[in-house]
């Protein structure tokens, strides 16, 4: 990798780090598979740096790169769920402490977040991070009204399936 490309790897990554570990985690099933999805994110996002041809921001081709990724992660989970059987670790729950009802509402987004389409889910995960609706629909190759008409009927799918929850 050339210096200049790594200079600009390392610059893009530093701004938004975060965002793409959170999108990592809506599509992974725990902490330990959304880091692993974020490794391979990067890991893509490296071998992929010579492509980057200026077309859009780093940022923007980052979140294609990580979409990507998160899809054939999905994709190819799914298909192994069928042949394996997760066990889950046990937890015991501190009967002592009373969880605040932000937590619950959270907890409860993330999850409705996850039962949502590819899609959907997609849209939601680059729209909860505050990016525009212009470069949503540059990064998923759609409109940018199209777009709005999506957020606003994922909008009224997360607030049904939070209201079943709470």
């Amino acid at each position: 990798m050339k210096k200049e490309q790594e200079t600009i790897f390392l610059s893009a990554l530093e701004s938004n780090r975060e965002k793409l570990f959170r999108i990592c985690s809506i599509y992974a099933k725990d902490d330990e598979d959304a880091k692993d999805l974020f490794q391979e994110v990067l890991v893509q996002v490296l071998r992929s740096m010579s492509t980057f041809k200026g077309n859009s921001a780093i940022g923007t081709w980052m979140f294609r790169v990580a979409l990507n990724v998160c899809l054939r992660f999905k994709s190819k989970h799914t298909k192994n769920q069928n042949r394996f059987i997760r066990l889950d670790s046990i937890t015991v729950a501190n009967f002592g402490s009373i969880e605040n009802s932000e937590n619950e509402k959270l907890n409860s987004l993330r999850k409705c977040v996850k039962e949502l389409n590819q899609a959907d889910k997609a849209i939601v995960s680059l729209y909860l991070e505050g990016i525009a609706y212009k470069e949503i629909a540059s990064i998923l190759g759609l409109s940018e009204n199209h777009i709005a008409v999506k957020v606003k009927r994922i909008k009224s799918k997360l607030l049904n399936c939070i209201n079943k929850i709470l």
